[in-house]
């Protein structure tokens, strides 16, 4: 671990802190406002589309101008919207700070802060600044990091309760003191990357951006494309779950705050160490062969939630899908920005993600039609053949590309081609 790497772990270990609690804390702030259903559907909605359009382009910028400058853009961007949502009430101005900074916007339990627009950039450095056969080990610890940072920031969205039962304050108040909190942790998150060394990027020649003319190289557009197509269809499975899980754990069992709380905390827990697991695991499997396993057996425990007839079987069930799942997380990063060249990583990064944020922008009403037209349990089902789905054309689409670190003999640099 270099002090480089160190500084970006403890900025992703900020970033997820304040992703867990925000997630949280947000919709419910917005309600005490007074705001409709529909207006904070609305605030959502606007910032999932903002942060896929956010996303693609920090990819881009990112390999032609920096990596850092992007991040530390992002955490100033944060801190930004914090202090708006803190200080004002309009919903217009709620609605356009909240698009801009995509504030609750993360990855949910198991995620580890490892989604949202800084996501390709963060990628693209932290690879940069290891070895082909350390990379999945350092993202996967990077993960572990992440989540069990997390586990604590969902611990506190309780601190507007302890506040009020405390001191008295009312519990707006405390939401507004985690806001500020946020927006003092955004200034942080920028400092704390500053000195970050990065080479000068490689400038590449200008390109079409328009349609297919992406301006990367073709074997960086093949990946590019293939990923997208795969994504579409994970982006599509947490469309339909990721928003309805605690609403499905209340209708389905009467499970409260409380209880999924707990939950999410001991979700969090038991994915770290999975994080650990994950070089490991890519070097017996390889890493493809990795994915697409871990991708089936998390398949297989989420179509068993709604079969389970207690609250504590299908939170069983859903947890060991956390883990399952989140085994896959760093080796699908690392064997992304692994099989292009090191100036395009970023990129790749960004546009790959595109179509997954586009999806999980739209399909949370079709979720929601689902539920009532259909059944309870259809969207739960309908995302564990989505991810079967997800799993097949992995294995289809990338079994015949190796990274560096699975060729004989190992590249002289990661991830050039």
């Amino acid at each position: 671990m270099s002090r480089d790497l160190n500084l970006l772990f403890a900025q992703r270990a900020l970033r997820s802190l304040t992703q867990a609690y925000l997630i949280v804390i947000i919709p419910i702030y917005l309600a005490r406002l007074g705001f409709s259903a529909v207006q904070i559907g609305l605030l959502f909605a606007a910032s999932s589309l903002w942060s896929a359009v956010l996303t693609a382009a920090v990819g881009l910028l990112a390999d032609r101008y920096g990596r850092k400058q992007l991040l530390v853009a992002m955490a100033l961007l944060t801190a930004a919207g914090a202090l708006v949502f803190a200080i004002a009430t309009s919903f217009v101005v709620l609605l356009v700070a909240g698009a801009l900074s995509t504030l609750g916007r993360g990855g949910g339990a198991g995620g580890g802060g490892a989604f949202g627009p800084y996501y390709p950039a963060e990628q693209a450095l932290i690879a940069g600044k290891t070895s082909d056969r350390e990379r999945t080990a350092v993202l996967g610890g990077l993960s572990f990091v992440g989540v069990l940072a997390g586990a604590v920031g969902s611990l506190m969205a309780l601190v507007p309760a302890a506040l009020q039962s405390l001191r008295g304050l009312s519990l707006q108040e405390g939401d507004r003191l985690l806001l500020l909190l946020t927006a003092a942790l955004g200034i942080v998150m920028a400092i704390i990357i500053l000195p970050v060394e990065e080479p000068r990027p490689r400038r590449r020649p200008q390109g079409g951006a328009l349609g297919l003319r992406l301006p990367i190289s073709p074997r960086a557009r093949s990946v590019v494309l293939r990923s997208m197509v795969t994504n579409l269809t994970n982006g599509l499975a947490v469309g339909f779950l990721g928003p309805f899980v605690v609403y499905w754990f209340l209708v389905r069992f009467g499970a409260g705050a409380s209880q999924q709380g707990l939950l999410f905390f001991f979700i969090n827990l038991a994915a770290a160490p999975a994080n650990l697991l994950s070089a490991g695991l890519a070097r017996h499997l390889g890493e493809v062969n990795a994915v697409v396993v871990t991708r089936l057996i998390s398949v297989v425990f989420l179509a068993g939630v709604p079969l389970m007839p207690t609250f504590l079987l299908a939170a069983a069930f859903y947890l060991l899908r956390t883990v399952a799942s989140s085994l896959s997380l760093p080796i699908r990063q690392s064997y992304l920005v692994g099989v292009v060249e090191r100036a395009e990583r970023a990129s790749v990064a960004g546009l790959s993600s595109l179509p997954s944020q586009v999806a999980m922008s739209f399909t949370p009403t079709l979720a929601g039609y689902t539920i009532e037209a259909v059944s309870l349990a259809a969207p739960v089902e309908i995302a564990a053949a989505l991810q079967a789905i997800n799993a097949v054309l992995y294995y289809v689409f990338f079994r015949a590309i190796k990274p560096p670190e699975e060729m004989e003999p190992p590249g002289p640099r990661g991830g050039e081609l």
